[in-house]
């Protein structure tokens, strides 16, 4: 067939489209495409998926794994669209299609009865896996000691790490929690306390998911099962890998054949998260046969002069793939490095350039504000606010992480998994009349029933609890039946759910809304069960994810962390507190690892920018309540990821509020009294 659609390509995103064509089956040695910020990564991965199935391949027998739900979503609608103009026939979706935690659920259900799974478990978001740690931790009298046991975020916090670095407790409390060392003991029985909790109740949380599925590929008839039913597997963002998810590719190609990983090292920022950058750095010398490396060096985004001075920063780096990114899009505007006297005075200076964009035609929303914390914004808002600009923040309170749309997905996640303790204990005690106590003796009552259903439902409730609990038993067996089918049954609890929300919150309408939208969220899910996986993988977004004053605007700036904005663009871009301490952060620059991620930060900051960048750099910090010192004002130096010797890419400015107002304040001849024609007006 014709690929002249492959035109749109450049030179290097069309080698790495085709790579593999030649070869019998269409399945080459595995492939790494190394893409750099703004070089067209998304499109490359979608057209070469595309261009497989256009070569022959069944779509149907292609594995796409992505870091969000929007984002497969998004990669399939491209590869459909680029089919459907090349062939102009219809062709079979990629059904495999999502992320790696969504793709494990799914083949953990299939393969349940193989690896001593029910298919019915249910899966814990993080605050729900966080609360069963607790009740574990709780009854293990951990919580009675005398010195301070670790709180129930930072178990899971270093169970997960554990679970993800396939690393040895002892090793990961060293490296990361130092101030925990103590406790091995006392955690590795934690742990294994809490898994057992979970299989006990048929919980699975996010780690399970990977774990599982990596144990089932270390498991040779089962790995060559699952592999089998995949002639290639394309990973997005591999630089956000973790140990698990590196070693379950392996297992799905052992030889590499049909593998293709998309990435960038230079982005790699998500440590925290136990994502490693050894990844995609050792990734060619991963398999006997030779990895194509194919690098997109060419930037579709920001002006050369942004490129240069991002360039110089991420050449400085100790280990990376070498590329330097170019672009066609001249211009004569370094990057500005800006010097100012304070943390205020930068939130003035940032407030009125903002605005002077906004005059020059650049929209709020094509502006965007970047920070290392998302406390570093904080005097900035109060600026904004008193300028009346509007904004919103990225990095608030989650959709799913409000009370009310927790209750509601709790409420479901319990009727299809009345095991499941930690939604069990939340949904009873809305009810009147049923405390911790009560409770925890239905939930016992539940687990030693033949019949989870009929030991609720043959409970007697206190007697204040005694009319809502007819209703609520009412709910629960439409729901384990199946009675109203789906989505209308969460239009039913929505509706069991109102009173409960009008009594605990005086903005309920608000509230109410939220649930309006989950409603609307669900339509697009075939069953409860998928819809309950999904949501909680890979959360929706909503306003609750923003935070920032209640506004009426066509028009918004954009508040954002770094992390937060990766894969964001925008054609201003001003990046706060590009000194020492911030960035780097005080707390990053434990080992050399974490200042070259550090670096990478910065890096990733600088290349979301178009058109314009302004780093600002505050000489003076004011420091609250130090001990010994009490208030005090600290100087800083500029960001040791641009050293004396990468200076000339850049604009250097000192601003002051001072000097601005006498460069733009008016000159004008003459005197007039305008106090007469202003007394006349109420005559």
């Amino acid at each position: 067939m014709d690929s002249g659609y492959l035109s749109a390509l450049n030179e290097q995103q069309r080698e790495a489209v085709r790579h593999g064509e030649t070869a019998e089956g269409l399945l080459g040695h595995a492939l790494l495409i190394i893409a750099g910020a703004g070089s067209g990564k998304t499109n490359t991965l979608a057209y070469r998926v595309a261009h497989l199935i256009v070569q022959g391949g069944d779509p149907r027998r292609m594995l796409l794994l992505t870091f969000s739900r929007r984002a497969s979503v998004e990669m399939t609608r491209r590869v459909e669209h680029i089919v459907g103009s090349t062939s102009g026939t219809e062709v079979a979706r990629l059904s495999w299609a999502g992320t790696f935690h969504a793709i494990g659920a799914r083949l953990l259900r299939e393969y349940a009865p193989h690896i001593g799974l029910d298919p019915n478990f249910s899966i814990h978001d993080r605050e729900d896996a966080a609360d069963l740690m607790n009740l574990v931790r709780h009854e293990l009298n951990l919580s009675t000691k005398e010195a301070r046991f670790p709180r129930k975020e930072t178990c899971l916090s270093i169970y997960s790490r554990v679970i993800n670095t396939e690393a040895p407790l002892e090793e990961v409390l060293e490296e990361v929690f130092p101030w925990c060392r103590d406790w091995a003991a006392e955690l590795r029985e934690l742990f294994s306390a809490y898994v057992e909790a979970k299989q006990r109740q048929a919980i699975l949380d996010y780690d399970d998911l990977l774990l599982y599925w990596a144990r089932m590929m270390s498991v040779p008839d089962l790995a060559a099962n699952v592999a089998a039913r995949f002639d290639h597997v394309l990973v997005d963002e591999y630089q956000d890998t973790n140990h698990l998810q590196a070693s379950i590719l392996v297992a799905l190609k052992p030889d590499g054949r049909g593998l293709t990983v998309v990435g960038d090292d230079a982005q790699a920022i998500y440590s925290f998260r136990a994502a490693t950058i050894r990844n995609i750095l050792d990734f060619p010398a991963q398999f006997d046969a030779p990895v194509k490396v194919v690098t997109l060096d060419r930037n579709y985004r920001s002006t050369q002069p942004i490129l240069e001075a991002s360039n110089a920063v991420i050449g400085l780096a100790k280990e990376r793939f070498t590329k330097n990114l170019w672009t066609d899009r001249p211009s004569d505007q370094r990057p500005w490095l800006v010097t100012v006297n304070d943390e205020i005075a930068q939130a003035k200076y940032i407030a009125t350039q903002i605005l002077e964009n906004r005059e020059a035609g650049i929209g709020l929303r094509s502006q965007a504000v970047l920070f290392r914390a998302s406390h570093h914004s904080s005097i900035l808002e109060v600026e904004l606010t008193r300028r009346n600009i509007p904004y919103v923040k990225f990095g608030g309170l989650k959709f799913l992480d409000t009370a009310h749309v927790k209750d509601l997905l709790s409420l479901l996640r319990w009727s299809e998994n009345l095991k499941d303790r930690v939604s069990g204990f939340r949904i009873l005690q809305l009810l009147p009349g049923i405390g911790p106590k009560t409770a925890g003796t239905i939930l016992d009552r539940i687990s030693q029933a033949l019949s989870p259903l009929e030991g609720l439902s043959s409970f007697a409730p206190p007697k204040a609890a005694k009319i809502a609990w007819l209703d609520f038993i009412e709910l629960m067996q439409r729901l384990r039946g199946n009675l109203t089918g789906w989505p209308s049954e969460l239009d039913a609890v929505r509706e069991w759910y109102r009173p409960y929300l009008e009594q605990r919150w005086e903005d309920a309408h608000i509230r109410d809304a939220d649930l309006a939208q989950l409603l609307q969220i669900a339509h697009g899910f075939p069953s409860r069960e998928r819809f309950l996986t999904e949501v909680t993988l890979d959360p929706p977004d909503a306003a609750s994810d923003q935070s920032g004053p209640p506004f009426l605007d066509e028009d918004y700036l954009i508040l954002s962390t770094i992390h937060s904005a990766k894969g964001q663009e925008w054609r201003s871009v001003f990046v706060l507190n590009t000194v020492d301490g911030c960035i780097p952060s005080d707390l990053g620059v434990g080992s050399e690892a974490d200042i070259e991620e550090e670096r990478r930060l910065l890096y990733v900051a600088m290349t979301r920018a178009k058109d314009d960048l302004h780093l600002t750099m505050p000489y003076r910090f004011h420091v609250h309540n130090q001990v010994g010192s009490g208030d005090r004002h600290v100087t800083a130096t500029r960001t040791r990821f641009i050293p004396s010797s990468i200076l000339s890419k850049f604009e250097q400015r000192v601003w002051s509020e001072e000097r601005a107002a006498a460069v733009t304040a008016p000159t004008v001849a003459g005197k007039v009294d305008l106090t007469a024609s202003v007394r006349q007006m109420w005559k």
